[in-house]
């Protein structure tokens, strides 16, 4: 899949540490705004317990999991929309990614300066929603007054866009994102070609101080970011960058061991890549054989062919039927030959809805 999901926030709230643990690709991190200057994209793998129990079960020649891209993004500041620190390169690399985690500073450093003096989440959230908000209303109110001649014209297809940018407008004055408006399906359509900053969905990442991880549910700044977070119907994940980055340099045993020690079952990180990989609306189905097992990405809601066409084109273009069968189903019965005697297993046509944890064989002819 091509999807990508960009981390974006405020100079030194911690997204190079944070994306240096992700992908361990070694971004430059310092202590001082725009040392990030190009982004960053690193492939990362989506953490999956079935994809081990399948390799357990079917013992395959290899196993191999699913993944998507993050990006680095450079620090914005106040005025990046009007090309303030380095502006709309900035805007432009957000422009480029299908999802935004907002990277929040929640913890207190003296040796680690913030750009606007104090550590303020709320305010930080809103410096940076506001600058897309800024850069989208620029963008809005240029369509918005082209279309607005034929509107007066009462051309159909003009009054139709001059209704949906007449409220993306209204939106923007009132420094709201363009998710916070209901559209209609149709409606939908048009917004999405827009490619407007705001209408992307969003994440936040409330970043805490390596003490303060066990209790985060007692730091007040965490709690601004979720009160925050709730009204914009928006997930948080809380991380210590820091910790994740000492996480990242360990491997097996001695990561489980850390994590026991630390109290946690699960990294922030992997937390973090699922609850991306979901705001992407991204899911996994799976291959399993003797020579491989595999896990493959696929947007929710696509049909069975082209779940097949993410594999090879051949095999969407010849598609005949997906032989299917649950994970829960086929761990349950242990093997397939099983699972197909209890009659689990089903032939699936070209309108079958493929649907997360589905381990497919796809029947194809070329």
């Amino acid at each position: 899949m091509a999807l990508t999901a960009g981390i974006v926030g405020l100079p030194n709230v911690g997204k190079s540490t944070l994306f240096n643990a992700i992908t361990q690709a070694g971004a430059e991190s310092a202590n001082y705004p725009f040392c990030t200057i190009d982004p960053n994209v690193g492939i990362v793998e989506v953490p999956d317990q079935r994809l081990n129990s399948l390799t357990d079960l079917v013992k395959p020649k290899k196993t191999v999991p699913t993944a998507f891209e993050f990006t680095d993004i450079a620090g914005i500041v106040k005025g990046a929309s009007k090309g303030e620190g380095l502006g709309n390169q900035f805007l432009s690399h957000i422009r480029q990614v299908d999802a935004i985690c907002h990277v929040v500073r929640c913890f207190n450093d003296d040796n680690i300066t913030h750009v606007s003096g104090t550590v303020d989440p709320i305010s930080d959230i809103e410096t940076i929603n506001l600058e897309l908000i800024l850069a989208d209303l620029e963008t809005v109110s240029k369509r918005l007054q082209r279309v607005e001649k034929l509107a007066r014209q009462k051309d159909k297809e003009a009054l139709v866009e001059y209704d949906i940018l007449s409220k993306l407008n209204e939106a923007f004055e009132n420094e709201k994102p363009a998710r916070s408006i209901d559209f209609s399906t149709e409606q939908q359509k048009f917004v999405k070609g827009l490619h407007l900053l705001t209408q992307k969905p969003i994440l936040y990442v409330a970043n805490v101080g390596e003490d303060e991880l066990l209790e985060a549910d007692q730091n007040p700044n965490v709690l601004k970011v979720r009160a925050f977070a709730q009204e914009e119907n928006a997930e948080v994940i809380i991380i210590s960058a820091k910790v994740e980055s000492e996480i990242a340099e360990l491997e097996g045993e001695e990561k489980e061991m850390f994590l026991e020690e630390l109290g946690i079952a699960e990294s922030g990180l992997d937390q973090l890549i699922k609850a991306t990989y979901q705001l992407l609306g991204l899911a996994t189905y799976f291959t399993a054989g003797e020579q491989e097992v595999r896990a493959w990405t696929f947007k929710k809601g696509i049909k069975a062919p082209q779940a097949a066409g993410i594999i090879h084109t051949d095999f969407e273009r010849g598609f005949i039927r997906a032989e299917t069968v649950s994970y829960d189903d086929l761990v349950d019965a242990k093997s397939m030959v099983a699972a197909k005697e209890r009659g689990k297993v089903r032939l699936e046509g070209k309108e079958y809805m493929v649907k997360d944890g589905d381990v497919i064989h796809f029947r194809f002819n070329v």
